[in-house]
């Protein structure tokens, strides 16, 4: 039975699956999740449109809503289509002003256009691409969880994480970063709570930290 519960909804990083949010535990009792996997993007669809079928999923009404890194971005703008108890990013961004240096220069050189994702569908070199240069463990660790290899969604989503033009945060959004993120640094984000030893894939090895954050975020 889930009368009563709060349903919360989990969208995950680009080209990742359900599986990242396997150290995510809630109490039973409280809470029934639910994991929103990846729809394939139509052709030149926006990402308004794109958001637009998934907030579609969903199904119960003032739930909670929470993104992962892209999935982040996307669960913002699924945001204006729902009613929603609260919205939750983790090691994403607010606005297209908290995007790193490199990513703003790719957006206005359009040198993601010439990115070859036909060639980045390996486990490594697309590891690489969401999560940043790290140790060759943690790459192994986050490969596991990547799933869509379809050129077609990660050209969209590749165009539209560096072309993202919001400007101004979703209202009363609740952003947990970690001081180690490489993909998104610490220091071009604003109005967040910081996860100390958090990087970009917190949500793996920091799952009991990110599970008490999210029962007291929705507590409030």
């Amino acid at each position: 039975m889930s009368e009563g519960k709060t349903h919360i909804y989990f969208v995950p990083g680009m080209a990742a699956g359900a599986e990242i949010f396997r150290n995510i535990s809630l109490p039973e009792d409280q809470f029934v999740i639910h994991i929103i996997q990846w729809l394939l993007p139509e052709k030149n669809e926006s990402i308004k449109d794109y958001a637009k079928r998934m907030a579609a999923i969903i199904t119960e009404p003032n739930c909670v809503l929470v993104g992962v890194s892209f999935g982040g971005v996307v669960v913002q703008e699924m945001s204006a289509y729902l009613e929603l108890k609260k919205l939750i990013i983790i090691s994403s961004v607010k606005t297209k002003h908290e995007l790193p240096r490199r990513m703003r220069f790719a957006r206005k050189t359009f040198f993601y256009k010439i990115i070859p994702t036909s060639l980045v569908l390996s486990a490594e070199d697309l590891t690489k691409f969401a999560i940043g240069p790290r140790t060759e463990k943690r790459l192994k660790i986050y490969q596991e969880y990547l799933h869509v290899r379809d050129k077609g969604y990660l050209d969209w989503a590749i165009k539209n994480m560096v072309c993202w033009k919001r400007s101004t945060a979703v209202p009363n959004i609740f952003h947990l970063h970690g001081n180690k993120d490489v993909v998104f640094p610490l220091k071009y984000i604003r109005n967040c709570e910081v996860i100390e030893g958090g990087t970009h894939i917190m949500i793996l090895n920091k799952g009991r930290e990110l599970s008490d954050k999210i029962i007291e975020i929705v507590q409030k």
